[in-house]
C-alpha cells in the first residue's frame, strides 16, 4: 500500500487519517510544540498494521487508551525527519527500504534491526544500541554492523582504537576478523587496553574478565604464548591458565578436531593458516611443523591459488611454509606444491635437512613424501612442486588416500646441519 494518499471520505474501519504537521527545524532545546507549522501532509494509513509493528503508533492511534482508536490523528515532526518518516511508513506498509536508523524515535524495532546493518553512520551511532536491554533486535543489528564495519582491524586503526569497551568486545567476538594471525589480535588488544586503562590494576581487570576471553589463544604461535606468560598486563594465574589451555588444545591430534562450542576454539579466517610446532635444541636444532588443510580449502586453490601458514623459528630466523596448486615442470598438469622459505635475507647461511610427510589411508600414519637439503640465505622458497607425485585431479579425487575425514594432514621436519 502506498501510504501517501489524497484525503477521502468514507474511510474504512481499518484505515485512519494521519495528519503530519511539518515544522522548520527548531533551535536546540526548543519545544517543537511551539514551532510554526510550515506545511501539512494528510495520509490514509492502515492503523492496525502500524499499531502491531510499533508501540509508538499504537499509542498514537489509541491515544493511550486500550480499546479506543482515533479516526484522525496528528503527528508533528521536524522538516529533517520528513523523508525518514515517509520511508518508515513505506517500509511498514509494503516492502523494506533503506532508511536511516533515527527510526528509533518511532519504536519500530523490526525495521531498525533489518535496516541498520546496511546503512552508513558515525562510528558511535551503533554503540547507542549495543547495551540497550529492551531492544534485543536492535542490539543484535548494531553488533552485526560493528563486526562487519571493522572486520579489518588494519584499515580503521584510529577509529577502532577510539571505540569503547562494549564496541571492542563486539568486534573481537566475530569469527570473520581479517587478520594475519591471532598474534595480531593479541597485540591490538594490549595496545587498546594500555590506551584506555592507564592503571595496570584496571587493565588486568578488563583483560582478565572481559577481553581475555575473546582472544583465541589456542591459535596464537608458541613464541607469542611465551610472551603472554611474562606479560604484566595479565595476572600470573590468568596468564598460566590461558597458555595451558592453548597448549592443551594444540596437543590434540588435529587443529580441526575440536568439537567445543566455546568461541575461543573457533578458528577465524586468518591470512596465515595456523600450525602446530615442536622445537628441539639438542642433539641438533630441529623443528617439526604440523599443518592441516580441509578438502574444501584445497579445492579452492585450483587452478593457481596458494595458502600461507604461520611462521615458525629455526636458528633464530623466521620461516614460512607455502602450499599451492601449480603446474608441473613440464607444464602439462597441475599438482599440489609444498615449499618453505626464510622470510628475511641474512648475512649468514646454514644448511637444513628438509622432510615433508603426509598421513594417508588406510594406515593413517605419516609417510615421507619428499626429502632434500638446502642452504638458506633468505628471500626464496624451495621444496617440491608435486608432493604426492599425482595430478591435481587424482589428488582431489573422492577416493584419494590423502584426505582423512575430509582433512589433509601434513608434517614438515627441519634439522640444521652442523
Amino acid at each position: 500500500m502506498e501510504p501517501e494518499l489524497s484525503p477521502a471520505h468514507g474511510v474504512s474501519s481499518s484505515v485512519r487519517v494521519l495528519r503530519i504537521e511539518i515544522v522548520s527545524d527548531p533551535p536546540p532545546n526548543s519545544d517543537i510544540k511551539n514551532a510554526t507549522v510550515a506545511r501539512v501532509r494528510t495520509l490514509r494509513i492502515k492503523s492496525r498494521m502500524l499499531a502491531t509493528k510499533s508501540p509508538f503508533f499504537y499509542k498514537l492511534f489509541s491515544n493511550g487508551t486500550t480499546g479506543s482508536e482515533l479516526k484522525h490523528v496528528t503527528l508533528r515532526i521536524n522538516a529533517s525527519e520528513e523523508a525518514v518518516l515517509m520511508k518508515l511508513l513505506r517500509f511498514m506498509c509494503s516492502n523494506p527500504l533503506n532508511a536511516p536508523p533515527v527510526l528509533y524515535k518511532f519504536e519500530v524495532s523490526s525495521c531498525r534491526s533489518q535496516l541498520l546493518p546496511n546503512l552508513p553512520m558515525a562510528p558511535d551511532s551503533p554503540l547507542l544500541y549495543v547495551e540497550l536491554p529492551h531492544t534485543i533486535l536492535m542490539a543484535d543489528a548494531a553488533k552485526q554492523y560493528l563486526a562487519g564495519q571493522y572486520k579489518d582491524l588494519t584499515k580503521f586503526k584510529e577509529e577502532v582504537m577510539a571505540l569503547p569497551l562494549s564496541g571492542i568486545e563486539v568486534i573481537l567476538a566475530s569469527d570473520h576478523l581479517r587478520v594475519k594471525s591471532e598474534d595480531d589480535v593479541y597485540d591490538f588488544v594490549l595496545k587498546w587496553a594500555r590506551q584506555h586503562y592507564k592503571r595496570r590494576k584496571e587493565r588486568r581487570e578488563v583483560l582478565g574478565t572481559r577481553l581475555g576471553r575473546l582472544i583465541r589463544f589456542p591459535y596464537m604461535t608458541c613464541r607469542k604464548l611465551e610472551k603472554v606468560l611474562i606479560c604484566d598486563n595479565f595476572t600470573h594465574k590468568a596468564a598460566s591458565k590461558l597458555v595451558f589451555e592453548a597448549l592443551f588444545f594444540k596437543a590434540q591430534q588435529s587443529l580441526t578436531a575440536s568439537a567445543s562450542l566455546n568461541s575461543r576454539f573457533v578458528e577465524r579466517a586468518y591470512k596465515y593458516r595456523p600450525v602446530k610446532v615442536v622445537e628441539f635444541e639438542v642433539p641438533r636444532q630441529q623443528c617439526v611443523v604440523y599443518l592441516d588443510l580441509k578438502r574444501e580449502e584445497c579445492a579452492a586453490l585450483f587452478p593457481s591459488g596458494r595458502v600461507k601458514f604461520q611462521t615458525f623459528h629455526l636458528c633464530g630466523r623466521k620461516f614460512l611454509l607455502l602450499g599451492a596448486c601449480s603446474l608441473n615442470k613440464r607444464g602439462t598438469s597441475r599438482c599440489f606444491e609444498l615449499a618453505v622459505g626464510m622470510k628475511k635475507k641474512s648475512s649468514g647461511s646454514f644448511v637444513v635437512d628438509c622432510e615433508f610427510a603426509a598421513r594417508s589411508r588406510p594406515a593413517k600414519e605419516f609417510v615421507t613424501k619428499y626429502k632434500s637439503h638446502y642452504t638458506f640465505t633468505g628471500g626464496t622458497f624451495v621444496g617440491t612442486g608435486n608432493l604426492f607425485k599425482v595430478t591435481w585431479s587424482k589428488f582431489m579425487a573422492e577416493d584419494s588416500p590423502f584426505f582423512i575425514n575430509g582433512v589433509l594432514h601434513l608434517k614438515a621436519e627441519f634439522t640444521v646441519r652442523h
